[in-house]
């Protein structure tokens, strides 16, 4: 009877966390009023600003420091202004800044909250023009303009909030397998915001002056750099190659891009 008591007990105090959890998860709602997406956030954009700025030496530190050579330097801040000063990114209170990465072997491109962008020089050397540099500062921009690492933070805080009341309530082999199908769930919120990065970045990239079908060629050079060995789709926080191209594709015809004249 002790048992069956404690057992209720504790069903009680899980369920407790799992409500909290998600009732202060959804009276963190608002609309981000740059994209219109309705979002659940966990930080205030000061907060957000904040946090980037503090992060971003700690960042460069892990990926070797900021790439030596100036010029390179200056065109990848030259072209991330140039996508802010031409679209909505302008009217939002970040503060922009594009970085160079000296990290050679790894092929990579990363927001952090707040407007802080990087490149590394592993990505950066295989693209072969300015309007391909441009499709991937675009699409991280748009990772900043659509408050993703905010609305990352709001949901793991609730994933992280229903696996403690779970771990209260239920035994620990219970927990492992939530946790697992709570680590699935998040990887496809992960995909909707680099899909949603992708449109806003050709947006971005139009706006600039910059051809949107060379962001499609960024796709091929990311897809050889993996050695066709990305993994299957829904393990990953990224769409799969063909996925993201066509998302790409319809991008740039509802944004009415025509190729100018040759």
């Amino acid at each position: 009877m002790r048992s069956r008591g404690n057992l209720k007990m504790r069903l009680i105090i899980g369920g407790a966390i799992i409500l909290f959890a998600y009732i202060q998860y959804c009276s963190r709602t608002e609309v981000n009023e740059y994209t219109g997406k309705k979002q659940h956030i966990s930080l205030t954009i000061d907060e957000e600003i904040t946090l980037g700025l503090h992060s971003a030496p700690q960042m460069a530190q892990e990926y070797g420091g900021l790439y030596p050579d100036q010029e390179s330097q200056a065109l990848v801040k030259k072209i991330g202004q140039k996508i802010v000063s031409s679209s909505i990114a302008r009217e939002t209170p970040y503060r922009y800044d594009y970085h160079l990465l000296r990290d050679p072997g790894t092929v990579n491109a990363f927001a952090l909250p707040g407007g802080q962008i990087f490149i590394t020089y592993g990505l950066f050397k295989l693209l072969k023009t300015e309007d391909q540099l441009a499709g991937v500062l675009s699409h991280e921009t748009g990772h900043v303009v659509g408050r993703h690492s905010a609305e990352q933070m709001a949901k793991h805080e609730l994933t992280n909030g229903i696996l403690s009341g779970i771990m209260a309530g239920t035994d620990p082999s219970t927990a492992q397998m939530a946790s697992v199908i709570a680590n699935f769930k998040n990887l496809k919120y992960g995909r909707d915001d680099e899909l949603e990065a992708d449109r806003l970045g050709v947006k971005f990239m139009i706006n600039a002056g910059y051809n949107p079908y060379e962001f499609i060629e960024v796709m091929h050079i990311l897809d050889r750099a993996s050695g066709g060995q990305a993994p299957p789709e829904f393990k990953s926080t990224h769409p799969s190659g063909p996925h993201r191209i066509e998302e790409i594709k319809a991008a740039i015809k509802a944004n009415g891009y025509v190729p100018p004249a040759k």
